[in-house]
């Protein structure tokens, strides 16, 4: 029987609650967990909570822990000090995954787990510039290396493209008049808090109240354009499917469902070339007790997918276009 971390909350209260925890764990293998050995690749770390469920769940794999954020990848090293010789931490992007696996000597992985979006760290400190709740510098940035923030495309961009940003990457039915109204505004003040540019997109909305905030859909896209997320997400779909082994299980948890329209949409073309085995056709979302306990988890939806045998002649031509990009 499998222990999942998340059925034991004992420990010290923990800054970010993974989502779908169970689930990842269940969907990882069908194999009895004392088999399973390899690397598992956690490509968005976090403050370690799906990492360390896994460590704990099944205890000969290794895991190759990254993320962009070095404020979070220094809350995963302290929390899971305790599996210190099967983890291996590096910081970077999906971008520059397959090169930092090179580094670490690491060819292949028997699982690869991406969960998507912002970790809850950032939302909690205002000081980031990622929640609408509180009021902080218009950032966004989960590299602080990032040149370009929030607020470098809020004032820049012009109207036509940040009401495409808005509709496309968030879903925002109102993006074009939001976006009027936020040209409107910055000619005579610039956005730099975020308090000010919610203000301005909740009155141009003309929703109020309900369940979802007038802002949310905007900042969504905001930061998905801020990180690249989109660019991003490619890369680290391709690295997985070059690096896993035969039977390896790639997890994505996705919360926007454009986001989740890309992972469907790459996995079923890959899987009718040969490559994926489709282990759930249809996204898991969260039980009605993960939702009460933990409402950010509401949008999460996970897709698993397994590498069939027999690939590596087609991945060829796509491992060289995965380092090509890594340079």
């Amino acid at each position: 029987m499998i222990a999942f971390w998340g059925d034991v909350m004992s420990e010290p209260e923990r800054v970010h609650t993974p989502v779908l925890v169970r689930e990842v764990c269940s969907h990882f293998t069908d194999e009895a967990p004392e088999s399973i050995a390899g690397w598992v690749i956690d490509g968005t770390l976090g403050a370690g909570g799906h990492s360390r469920a896994l460590l704990e769940a099944y205890p000969n794999i290794k895991v190759f822990g990254l993320d962009q954020d070095p404020e979070v990848l220094s809350i995963a090293k302290r929390d899971l000090a305790a599996f210190e010789d099967r983890v291996v931490f590096a910081r970077g992007r999906f971008s520059r995954l397959f090169a930092l696996l090179s580094e670490a000597g690491i060819e292949s992985a028997i699982g690869v787990l991406f969960d998507l979006g912002a970790n809850s760290l950032h939302f909690d400190r205002p000081e980031r510039g990622f929640s609408f709740a509180a009021d902080g510098p218009l950032d966004m940035r989960m590299d602080p290396e990032r040149r370009r923030t929030a607020a470098d495309i809020v004032n820049s961009w012009d109207e036509e493209d940040l009401a495409d940003l808005f509709y496309h990457e968030g879903g925002e039915k109102n993006s074009r008049r939001i976006a009027h109204a936020i040209v409107q505004a910055r000619r005579r003040v610039p956005f730099l808090r975020t308090s000010a540019l919610a203000e301005t997109i909740s009155g141009a909305s003309g929703r109020k109240g309900g369940r979802i905030h007038p802002a949310t859909r905007s900042f969504q896209a905001l930061r998905r354009a801020v990180n690249e997320e989109a660019d991003e997400l490619m890369h680290g779909l391709k690295v997985a499917e070059r690096v896993l082994e035969d039977h390896g299980r790639l997890l994505v948890i996705t919360f926007h469902s454009g986001e989740d329209g890309v992972v469907k949409r790459y996995l079923q073309e890959r899987a009718r070339g040969g490559f994926w085995q489709l282990v759930n056709k249809k996204p898991l979302g969260p039980g009605a007790a993960e939702r009460r306990t933990n409402p950010r988890a509401r949008s999460a939806r996970l897709r698993c997918a397994m590498r069939k045998r027999g690939a590596d002649d087609a991945l060829s031509s796509l491992a060289d276009e995965v380092w090509e990009e890594a340079q």
